[in-house]
Parts: structure tokens; C-alpha cells; sequence
């Protein structure tokens, strides 16, 4: 799944968004780009739960690849 992300992400954002989705699954793989503004989950779990975690961390995200 991978998710547009509305605000700028800069190199002290990554492990901040990264530490967020692991909290919704810790085996999850999570690449982040950060010239696309976009991170890339890699996880069984619904696009939707961790459109929370981005919430939960201030993050404006919409997803566009489920």
C-alpha cells in the first residue's frame, strides 16, 4: 500500500512516520521517499489502520495504492 503525504517529509520526519506504522504492525516494511512525499507499507493489515497512525502524528495523508 502506499500513501501520499501532503506536507513536506524531511529527513527528521522518517523515523517518526516509520516508529508510527510499526506501531500498528511491527513486521511491517516501510519505505519512505522523501522527494516523493510518499511511504510505501508493506504489511497484511488495511491501508485504513494506519491512515490513523499518520493522524495520530499530525500527518495529512491520502491513500493512493491500496
Amino acid at each position: 500500500m502506499k500513501f501520499s503525504v501532503n506536507e513536506a517529509i524531511r529527513s527528521d520526519d522518517v523515523s517518526r512516520i516509520e516508529r508510527a506504522m510499526k506501531s500498528v504492525d511491527s513486521d511491517a516494511k516501510v519505505d519512505i521517499d522523501v522527494n516523493a512525499n510518499s511511504v510505501s507499507v508493506d504489511s497484511w493489515l488495511m491501508p485504513e489502520e494506519f491512515f490513523v497512525a499518520f493522524q495520530d502524528e499530525d500527518y495529512s495523508v491520502k491513500i493512493i495504492e491500496g
